[in-house]
Order: C-alpha cells, then sequence, then structure tokens
C-alpha cells in the first residue's frame, strides 16, 4: 500500500486551516500549513508535496498567482481551490491553469477527501505515463534514418497511416526495424500521448500468452494469485503492436480474430465483458500467405491484420543510407556507453556499404558497437570494423596431411582464406580485407606473395 501523500493547506483564515490540518492529519496524511500566499510560495519551492489546497483569496499571493508559478514547476502538485464563489470567473480561471478542481465554502469534509484521493491518484498516474513515456524514448533510441527512394516511400505511407485509427501491419525482414515504424506511427497519431504497448509473440509461451494479452482473474489458473489486467486494457486509450504475430497459436489467433471482430476482451476466469479503445499495430518476417496457405494462419485473421501494410526494405536495398545510418549508430553508441565518438573513415564506410547485412540495421548497429569497445583510436579504418565472422568453421587440421609441413600448411590457408575473402566481397579488396580483419597492406603483400594480384 503506498503511504499516504503530503499536502499544502494554504489558508489565511488560521481557524479554518487548523481545522483541515486536524482532519488530514487523521487520515494520515502528513501537512505543511501556510498563513499566506508567500509563505505557501516559499513551501512550494522547497518542500514537494503531492497535492495543495489553496484558498483563492490570500495576503501578498491569491491562489491564481501560485497557479502561475506552479506552471513552470518541473513536478507540480495536484491543486484543489478552495473558494466562495464557486461559479465565479476566478474559479473558471482556476481550473484553465491547471487546477484539478475547486471546493466551495463552507467546505463539505467527506467531499473534500473524495476530491482529495482524486486529485492525487490523477498526479500519480499521469507521472507513472510520463515516466513510461520517457523509458520508452530513451529505450527506442534507434531512429529512422535514411534519405533513399525507399525509405521516402516509407515515410509517406507511415505520415498516411499515422492520422488514422486503421489496424497496420508492418513486413520486413528481421533487423530492419519494424518496431521502430510502429513507434513512429503510434507517436505521429492522434493517440501519441498514450501508451503504445508491446507483446512479442514469440517470446512468451503459449500457455501464458492468452493470460498476458487478456488479463485473468485471482485463481483462474494455478499460480494466478491475484487480478492481472493484460495488454490490451494496459494499452486503453493507446497503441499495442503485436511484434512477431505469425508465430501465435491457432487458438490464440482464434482468440484474438474475436477481439478484433468485437474489441472486447473478458479476462481469464471472468464472464465480464470488457470494451476497448485501442489501436492495433502487427509486425511480421514470415511470408503470411504461404502460412495461410499452409493452413498455419488463419485466413480470416489475415485479412483483418491486412487492412494496410507497410514493408520495410532491407538494408542491401537501401545501401546509400549505411553512411548516415553508421554514423547515427556510432553517435548514439558512444553516448550510451559514455566514451568518444570516434570518426568513421571514408574506407571504412565504404567497406560498410560493400556488405549485404543479413541480419540489417540490427547487425550494423551490433557491428559497430563491437568497432566502438574494440577499438583504440579515434578513427575507424576499414582493419578496425569487427565484422561478425560467423559460425566457427570446422577443426581444418584433418584436411592438412602431416607431411606437407607447416609453413606449407599455413601458407595453403592463408592463400584459400584470402581467395574466399575476394569472392566474398566481390573482388573489393578493402572489404576482403575487413573481412580478413587486416589492414589493406598486409592484404597487398599477401596477393603479391600468392600470384592473386
Amino acid at each position: 500500500m503506498r503511504p499516504k501523500a503530503s499536502i499544502l493547506i494554504a489558508e489565511d483564515e488560521a481557524q479554518a486551516r487548523e481545522a483541515l490540518r486536524a482532519l488530514l492529519e487523521d487520515e494520515g496524511y502528513r501537512v505543511l500549513c501556510a498563513s499566506d500566499g508567500a509563505e505557501a510560495s516559499h513551501h512550494l519551492a522547497h518542500s514537494p508535496v503531492e497535492a495543495a489546497l489553496l484558498d483563492i483569496r490570500m495576503p501578498s499571493k491569491d491562489g491564481l498567482a501560485l497557479l502561475r508559478e506552479l506552471k513552470d514547476h518541473p513536478s507540480p502538485p495536484a491543486v484543489l481551490i478552495m473558494t466562495a464563489y464557486g461559479t465565479s470567473a476566478a474559479a473558471i480561471e482556476a481550473m484553465a491553469l491547471g487546477a484539478f478542481d475547486y471546493l466551495t465554502k463552507p467546505l463539505n469534509f467527506d467531499e473534500l477527501l473524495i476530491q482529495l484521493e482524486r486529485a492525487i491518484d490523477n498526479r500519480r498516474k499521469t507521472s507513472e505515463l510520463e515516466a513510461y513515456r520517457s523509458e520508452e524514448d530513451a529505450a527506442q533510441g534507434l531512429e529512422i534514418v535514411g534519405r533513399s527512394p525507399a525509405m521516402q516511400k516509407l515515410y509517406k505511407l507511415i505520415g498516411q497511416v499515422s492520422t488514422t485509427d486503421s489496424t497496420v501491419l508492418i513486413r520486413g525482414e528481421s533487423g530492419t526495424g519494424k518496431e521502430v515504424v510502429a513507434r513512429a506511427i503510434h507517436r505521429h497519431s492522434l493517440r501519441g500521448s498514450r501508451r503504445l504497448v508491446k507483446v512479442n509473440c514469440a517470446s512468451i509461451p503459449e500457455t501464458l500468452l492468452e493470460a498476458e494479452m487478456f488479463g485473468h482473474e485471482r485463481g483462474a489458473f494455478t499460480g494466478a494469485a491475484q487480478r492481472r489486467i493484460g495488454k490490451f486494457q494496459y494499452a486503453a486509450g493507446g497503441t499495442l503492436f503485436l511484434d512477431e504475430i505469425g508465430e501465435l497459436s491457432p487458438s490464440t489467433q482464434a482468440k484474438l480474430l474475436r477481439v478484433l471482430q468485437e474489441f472486447t476482451i473478458e479476462r481469464l476466469g471472468s464472464n465480464v465483458t470488457i470494451p476497448l479503445d485501442v489501436r492495433l499495430l502487427a509486425a511480421t518476417n514470415c511470408d503470411l500467405e504461404l502460412a495461410v496457405r499452409e493452413g498455419r494462419f488463419r485466413e480470416d485473421l489475415y485479412y483483418r491484420l491486412n487492412v494496410v501494410t507497410l514493408t520495410v526494405p532491407p538494408l542491401r536495398e537501401r545501401r546509400k543510407d549505411i553512411p548516415e545510418l553508421a554514423a547515427f549508430l556510432i553517435r548514439r553508441a558512444a553516448a550510451r556507453l559514455k566514451m568518444q565518438t570516434p570518426t568513421l573513415s571514408e574506407d571504412a564506410v565504404e567497406l560498410l556499404a560493400a556488405r549485404d547485412w543479413p541480419g540489417n540495421v540490427r547487425e550494423l548497429e551490433h557491428c559497430l558497437e563491437r568497432t566502438l569497445i574494440l577499438g583504440r583510436s579515434g578513427v575507424i579504418r576499414p582493419e578496425d570494423v569487427a565484422l561478425d565472422a560467423g559460425p566457427p568453421a570446422a577443426d581444418p587440421v584433418g584436411g592438412f596431411p602431416l607431411d606437407e609441413g607447416l609453413h606449407a600448411a599455413v601458407a595453403r590457408l592463408e592463400r584459400g582464406m584470402i581467395e574466399r575473402a575476394l569472392a566474398a566481397s566481390g573482388g573489393n579488396r578493402t572489404r576482403a580485407a575487413g573481412i580478413l580483419k587486416i589492414n589493406r597492406r598486409l592484404l597487398y603483400d599477401k596477393l603479391r606473395e600468392y600470384g592473386l594480384d
């Protein structure tokens, strides 16, 4: 249970002020008192409180002046204005300045306690939402970067769908940034001030996914010790993002279809129907049409989801974006790791742009983070780029007869690796040197040594 809040009472009438103090302290609140506006202003600046009861008329500063001061406060309290003139222009102005409500004198103590609790609860929920959004903004980190025609087309589509409440299916290979696109759609929508809630359909066990999405009542299943609201209900008023939706089991697909048809849910263990006000975004990297043909994905659910489709292009189809994207990613990684941001040399950028990046933006991001951590200078050159070598190769010793000798075997292995690196890089020697994790001068020497130049 949360502790009772701290309250400021600003009231110039001593008897009324002490009566309020006694009432609130009996209810368990921590109370500060001020006999005029100046004293109240001092408390608000130096003693954080969760709520304030302000008399609208006080010496030195009235309640409206205090409200205006609070507009610049980093964490303002919930404010209830006390006035003898509930219908006056001053009371209306108080509401416009951000007061939660006003109470007319003589005060009804029961009404005061109810409104005070509501004001504090509203402030706490607002603070939690702001903190949630700040965490989301910090966690998101990766912005949509790129100016290629493919990305320009994507930006246009994001702008078009953001202003609607239509269901959007975001498609693309793994690592292309589908979640980043979902965040952009939400942020630019009319629901942008509310929550964006993500469910990764592949990471939650099937036995728990239904409870995670729809919620459950206490005792609905073994281990359900208390009621829990699901992601659909938690996202009320905002957006729900279902990632990797192609991994849903047939039973969960059927339940999701019902939700999309009726926009209501029932928590597990309950017969109470809960209406929903939520926008749905979904993403997948699998071929849903093939899954429908093979009976792994419901056709009717596919059409419910496929209202508007956005396809995020793979990195190999927008190579011109790689220099800008790499610079952004290295800056972001350096800031997160509290390291100095290095410069990417032209040769290093050329190496990065020549690679296919089967893991797309995520693979590029991880490569640059490794490079940053392992680097030792302020300039990243091709030999510094920590490319992923892929799965470890099989032990090659069995392919080298012992009577061949160590030097001959090493030379044969070197030549073979250089040939493979050149083939993988399409003959680009800078890129081949990066793959081999050697500098270009050494590669050129080896090419001459083995007659490969």
